[in-house]
């Protein structure tokens, strides 16, 4: 059965029964005697068979069903990648199934296997941490192609590719450009630590740090607004040599540009700022955040576009597959 989802004709044969036997089953039918209806339900559970209530609307239909499962629909970063996905999708006569995580693993194990249930044809899924892969082991068993995007938690990437941004080189390229208009220390701010994402988004600032014999200096948090108003308060206090940060995403660094004007602090002049992922409110504050550009809304339907090839070809992409970033500077790194 490698490789290939098991059918209602397999149930039947396994459990020595119709097949007409097998839908009733499927149906709670009260035709089907107890005895009979406790071998295919055992015969479904070996053979980890999943009832797909859509299949045959969709084999009739030219539209198919993605699931594109988000771990955290609140960050306008991931909103505008499930936004771009999903009009791809629906360019191409597919329906998308949109379903937030809220960063919680069993509402993403809840969902997925609903999806799988009714019959999404294939997965995008920017994942929730904690459930250590056993999504990603339904949806092997289910047969449903999955692609991870953006985060990744399963590292069998060739059955499982994973497609995100060159985060590394962002990091870099934003404490590349602190230290050359003269910071002097730079922190490393926001981020769940030991997170592969933080460490992504960081690993790129340690490897300059180490370059320039420079102690890191870290900072991890929640990645939201709150937490980065709150470090612009720690960092007057407890950190008065840092003058300039890298952030792990643009809320912290618009929580410091709060935080820092609640104190009177002068970002751009007094303290360096630099964002990640360049959502539209960098450019519509004061002073506009400096950030490395994602171009998620790109990204999302590149990563669209890819899963449509998989499903129209049958070739799977690239395990690993990184989008160029690139560092866009304004105000808060800048005195223009």
């Amino acid at each position: 059965m490698t490789g290939k989802r098991p059918t209602i004709i397999d149930v039947a044969r396994k459990a020595g029964v119709s097949k007409s036997t097998v839908s009733l089953v499927l149906q709670n039918s009260p035709l089907v005697k107890s005895e009979t209806r406790e071998i295919v339900e055992q015969s479904m559970r070996d053979l980890n068979y999943v009832y797909n209530r859509s299949a045959a609307n969709l084999r009739s239909s030219a539209a198919g069903l993605i699931g594109l499962v988000i771990n955290d629909m609140r960050n306008p970063f991931f909103t505008e990648f499930a936004t771009s996905a999903q009009m791809a999708f629906a360019s191409h006569g597919f329906v998308t199934v949109v379903a937030n995580s809220d960063e919680n693993p069993e509402i993403q194990a809840q969902v997925i296997g609903s999806m799988i249930e009714h019959g999404v044809s294939a997965f995008l899924i920017s994942p929730a941490y904690g459930d250590e892969g056993a999504v990603f082991k339904l949806i092997e068993r289910a047969g449903i192609p999955a692609m991870q995007v953006l985060r990744i938690i399963d590292d069998r990437t060739e059955l499982f590719p994973f497609a995100s941004l060159d985060y590394l080189e962002g990091s870099r390229l934003a404490a590349r450009h602190l230290a050359d208009i003269g910071a002097r220390r730079i922190a490393f701010v926001g981020g769940f630590e030991g997170h592969p994402v933080t460490q992504e988004r960081m690993s790129g600032y340690v490897e300059l740090m180490e370059e320039l014999g420079v102690e890191p200096l870290q900072i991890f948090g929640r990645p939201s607004r709150a937490f980065g108003r709150d470090c612009a308060n720690d960092l007057i206090k407890n950190h008065p040599e840092v003058d300039a940060a890298v952030c792990f995403n643009d809320l912290v660094a618009l929580g410091l540009l709060s935080g820092f004007a609640q104190s009177s602090v002068t970002v751009g002049q007094d303290f360096r700022i630099v964002g990640f992922d360049d959502i539209e409110e960098c450019a519509l504050v004061y002073p506009r955040l400096s950030s490395i550009r994602c171009d998620v809304g790109s990204f999302g339907r590149r990563s669209a576009e890819t899963m449509l090839e998989w499903l129209e070809t049958g070739e799977r992409p690239p395990a690993r597959d990184l989008a160029p970033v690139k560092l866009v500077v304004r105000q808060s790194s800048s005195n223009t």
